[in-house]
């Protein structure tokens, strides 16, 4: 059974869509298109630069064919937290499928699980990196998902 996605933001550059929104965006429209979620929630405010994450992957989204009708913008958060928390609002279904690059998916999956939703990861395929910067992403996340889940308790 389809479920809603959630596309946790990523930077907007001062040029365009970084290489990870891009990547996290063209990823849920492939799952869009495959039947695997029938609705998206784009996420993400004002960064650095203009427009908004959210405006930026509706408009991936919809380059890749996903009509607006099946496109939410959640475009107030700064963080991933927000972008759950905002997310969860706009929804009925508590099932969803969250979608962002894999490191970060554990930390994204337990923080949805707070905001009462009932997350499947859907990963990213990882950019091809050296092993040094796949590392420092990990090393990164390990901390913040221990520190998230020990506030918790």
């Amino acid at each position: 059974m389809a479920r809603p996605g959630i596309i946790l933001g990523a930077a907007v550059w001062r040029d365009g869509p970084s290489p990870t929104l891009r990547r996290r965006t063209l990823h849920a429209a492939g799952l869009y298109h495959s039947g695997e979620v029938n609705q998206l929630i784009a996420c993400g405010g004002l960064g650095r630069y203009p427009p908004t994450e959210a405006d930026v992957m509706a408009k991936l989204l919809q380059d890749t064919g996903v009509p607006d009708a099946a496109i939410l913008r959640e475009d107030r958060s700064t963080n991933t937290a927000e972008n759950l928390r905002n997310a969860a609002a706009m929804l009925s279904s508590r099932e969803v499928v969250i979608i962002s690059d894999g490191y970060h998916l554990p930390r994204a999956c337990l923080m949805a699980r707070r905001v009462g939703l009932s997350p499947r990861g859907s990963a990213v395929r990882p950019p091809l990196q050296s092993m040094r910067k796949r590392a420092a992403a990990i090393a990164r996340e390990v901390p913040a998902y221990i520190a998230y889940a020990l506030h918790l308790r």
